[in-house]
């Protein structure tokens, strides 16, 4: 199993959740990121905008995403 990033910069953090389904909805303090899931469902979520990102946010975004850790490190050291 691979380890999140300690500093993951923002722009491949973005490219991740583009590569997870995740739409930018607004940046301004915050970035509203949505979902659209096969079920008709969508799925909402608001990170931080910083420049990078900490291991324990990272962790912390996917637990509210509901998003699996290998999910989105796959998707991370792809982009």
């Amino acid at each position: 199993m691979s380890k999140f990033s300690r500093d993951a910069p923002k722009r491949k953090v973005l490219k991740a959740f583009k590569e997870l389904r995740f739409e930018i909805v607004r940046e301004a303090d915050h970035i509203a990121l949505r979902r659209h899931n096969p079920d008709g469902s969508t799925t909402p979520m608001t990170i931080p905008n910083h420049r990078t990102y900490k291991s324990s946010t990272l962790r912390e975004i996917l637990t509210q995403g509901r998003i699996p850790r290998d999910d989105f490190l796959t998707a991370y050291y792809k982009s």
